[in-house]
């Protein structure tokens, strides 16, 4: 008697008992029954639309405690960021395989309340969950994932594991696929040498080991081809992996059949070989990407400091060179670049790039301070507690809240000409089987598999992020440091250039400060702290001209951008900024900047500070010619002739400035029809710089950096801006050489696989070829421009 079982609805593994069902639904254990419960209580079956038994078994669910998580310890290891109502956590999922599991995994939200979203990274199988810690512990975050059958694989002090077991799956398959291609190389020896018929046993016997060393390499070296290529036909999608996967199917199947038949011996050299190469192909290109990734996460990517307390006082530090315990002070609308324990009684922070809230939190005394918080109000003192890699700071510069509507635009180009082409090939090797069918239908499938080989366009695909990514290093190595690799395309487009003023075209370096006024050694010695409060450059250059230490205690301090900053010192109001803010009447400029002085609503006279412009900034102006259109100031119009002799008389030149009439300028701008570039220093730009097809903050080796803006322009390499243009316009050029190298290796090797005169083995070495062909062509080419321009 033969025993039938049932396959498990959620998993599709057989139900050994009957005693787990529900409507009529069979289930392997009360776990898969629970998830499906789960998932139709919450109105999801949808999940198991999109592939057929998509759940994975739960049976061993029940066993898992996570209630560890909620120790204080343990959950502060594992959050990326924690406060009284918003948490965020990343977990490794493994058991992650298709789609169903990520629309799954993305709609967690509607499984808890407490659970305010969820996004998944397929590539790294992670999933990023943001919840409310007070609706929904970390351990029930951790075991919901587990009932659903996404057990979530906890490794506290671990990096990159999924990144290294992925390296060591390719560096596997890649070598069985090598061992089964020497072995088969070997069995055929003798049909390469002219095997006899007298020795038909031995060829049938080499034949079959040839089927056996094969078998592995299809079912596992060469597994992800097939996997990719049916998930991208289900999606009714195509990859440049279905032409790969149908040649390889198409050599296989008529070496099998001739090895059933007893026609031939078929092409398993070809086909072992074919795989194994493919395979080197395929470890170069993610070698390329994984270089690529590493050198913008962990190097030093964009100038961000801090004051650090040193022996001799506060001096600027860079974030990589803080460690734990180490005393840094942040000042207003500064990023906080590390965990931190604040010192402070009590400090106001700003959470929204890490949680999009823009409401401030009130911090007390002792609290810590995740990084990528942003300080309000007067400077606190922090102690660093965990060292934050700048990779951190920089995904929060490249969230996806920040990201402007062109962004990753070539992507989508080289995707939509990848299909193109993927369809071009899949046609001409139709025409072709169907020529050689009526020709010569022996050599009719080893023909069509070599065209559907050398036709892939893996170099096309690796052309565009390839020299984009060396052209992004090129430029970091030279202190303009941009978002991503799109930030140089839509760079090259540019037409119109706007200047904020004072950080961007003037600069703090030795500049004349005149003070002209009333007060006392004591009261500019506070004004000396209110200045140091900001970091403004005309508070810098202001704290800096002015000697003496107050030992007043300044309170209730204030910043507005465009205008000044205020504070208390005792019940003293003490305000500093444009003569609209302090109510002062305005004095002539006579080519000077004026920063007024108020102390309890009284007018204490002005600082005078002569104004200097960068070296070589009237150079870089005039190489911009017409692309240089505007020069906006949140400062009075006290500098304007010398603005006039910068920019000369084509330019617009617009003096008080508010950041919202900065932001409609630019709007204003783009109506008609321009592509525009605003350079400003950070403060009073963001809206500005975050409205312009590419915003560039200057920045003096501050924590000023407005996650909104496309790339950071260190101050000394304004000047230059003209020559990371043209070295944006090469990029293009470059690109279009390395277009041109892949379409020209495609045509010619094409036209020798359709003409019978290349095999499959010869297509899969040319293919790996062709990619360090364009590789080198792209490094070569970027490393000529950049060393001609002499940034």
């Amino acid at each position: 008697m033969v025993k039938e079982y049932l396959k498990c609805y959620h998993c599709g593994q057989p139900c050994e008992v009957e005693d787990f069902t529900k409507e009529d639904k069979k289930f392997c254990c009360y776990g898969c029954k629970v998830v499906y419960e789960i998932i139709h209580d919450n109105d999801l079956c949808q999940y198991y639309d999109f592939e057929n038994h998509p759940g994975l078994s739960s049976r061993a669910s029940a066993e898992q405690i996570y209630d560890y998580l909620d120790d204080a310890k343990v959950s502060e290891a594992l959050l990326d960021f924690s406060s009284d109502d918003y948490a965020r956590v990343c977990f490794f999922i493994p058991a992650m395989h298709c789609v169903s599991c990520i629309w799954l995994l993305e709609n967690l939200y509607k499984l808890d309340q407490g659970i305010l979203k969820s996004e998944v990274n397929f590539g790294k199988k992670t999933v990023s969950v943001d919840f409310n810690p007070q609706r929904v512990a970390l351990s029930r975050v951790s075991a919901l994932l587990d009932s659903v059958g996404y057990a979530p694989q906890i490794q506290l002090h671990q990096e990159n594991a999924q990144a290294t077991a992925a390296s060591k799956s390719l560096l596997i398959k890649m070598a069985v696929a090598g061992f089964c291609f020497g072995n088969v190389m070997m069995f055929s020896f003798p049909e390469y040498l002219g095997m006899g018929k007298s020795e038909a046993v031995l060829q049938n016997l080499f034949g079959w080991l040839n089927v056996a060393l094969s078998i592995p390499v299809l079912l596992f070296s060469g597994r992800n081809y097939f996997v990719s290529s049916w998930e991208s036909l289900k999606l009714k999608e195509l990859s440049i992996d279905v032409p790969i996967a149908v040649g390889l199917i198409a050599l296989f199947a008529r070496s099998l059949w001739e090895i059933l038949t007893g026609y031939g011996p078929g092409y398993f050299d070809s086909f072992t070989g074919l795989v194994f190469f493919l395979l080197i192909g395929r470890w170069f290109q993610s070698k390329t990407y994984e270089n690529l990734a590493f050198d913008r996460d962990f190097k030093s990517y964009f100038p961000l400091a801090v004051q650090k307390w040193k022996l001799s006082g506060w001096k600027p530090a860079i974030i990589s060179e803080l460690e734990v315990g180490d005393r840094i002070r942040v000042r207003n609308m500064e990023i906080i670049p590390a965990d931190c324990i604040l010192e402070e009684n009590e400090s106001f922070i700003d959470y929204s790039f890490v949680t999009g809230e823009s409401k401030p939190t009130s911090a007390q005394f002792g609290n810590l301070i995740y990084a990528g918080g942003r300080l309000l109000g007067q400077p606190a003192v922090l102690t660093v507690h965990k060292k934050t890699s700048q990779s951190y700071l920089t995904s929060i510069w490249n969230h996806e809240s920040f990201r402007k509507p062109g962004e990753h635009s070539y992507h989508r180009l080289i995707d939509r000409s990848a299909k193109l082409f993927t369809w071009v090939v899949l046609v001409i090797a139709g025409a072709t089987g169907i020529f050689w069918f009526f020709t010569e239908p022996a050599q009719m499938w080893l023909v069509l598999t070599s065209v559907l080989i050398v036709a892939c366009p893996c170099a096309l695909a690796l052309a565009s992020p390839f020299t984009y990514g060396n052209m992004l290093r090129a430029f970091g190595r030279r202190g303009f440091y941009l978002k991503s690799a799109d930030v140089i395309e839509r760079l090259a487009r540019i037409d119109a250039i706007v200047f904020d003023k004072t950080g961007t075209i003037t600069h703090g370096m030795n500049p004349e400060v005149m003070y002209f006024g009333d007060c006392t050694s004591g009261e500019l010695a506070t004004i000396k702290l209110l200045a140091s409060f900001s970091t403004h450059p005309m508070s810098n250059l202001i704290s800096g001209a002015l000697s003496g230490d107050s030992k007043e205690v300044l309170t209730q301090f204030r910043e507005l951008p465009g205008k000044g900053i205020e504070g208390y010192a005792g019940r003293a109001k003490y305000q500093l900024g444009s003569s609209d803010f302090t109510g002062a009447a305005p004095v002539a400029a006579d080519g000077q900047s004026r920063v007024y002085v108020s102390i309890d609503n009284r007018n204490c006279g002005y600082f005078s500070i002569q104004g200097s412009s960068r070296p070589g900034i009237g150079k870089m102006i005039s190489q911009l010619g017409d692309k240089c259109v505007a020069l906006l100031s949140g400062d009075g119009t006290g500098e304007r002739a010398l603005m006039k002799r910068l920019f000369g008389d084509g330019a617009s030149l617009h003096f008080d400035q508010g950041p919202h009439d900065k932001r409609n300028y630019i709007q204003q701008l783009q109506d008609r029809g321009k592509r525009v570039m605003m350079v400003g220093d950070g403060l009073n730009d963001a809206g500005a710089l975050r409205q312009s097809d590419v915003g560039i903050s200057v920045s003096e080796n501050t924590g000023l950096f407005v996650p909104s803006c496309d790339g950071i322009l260190q101050g000394d390499k304004v000047a230059s801006l003209h020559r990371f243009f043209h070295l944006a316009k090469k990029s293009k050029q470059i690109l279009y050489g390395s277009f041109a190298i892949s379409l020209m290796y495609n045509a010619i090797t094409m036209a020798f696989a359709v003409s019978g005169q290349m095999t499959p083995l010869i297509a899969a070495v040319l293919m790996p070829v062709s990619s360090i062909s364009v590789v080198l062509f792209s490094s070569v080419a970027v490393w000529i421009a950049e060393s001609r321009e002499a940034l």
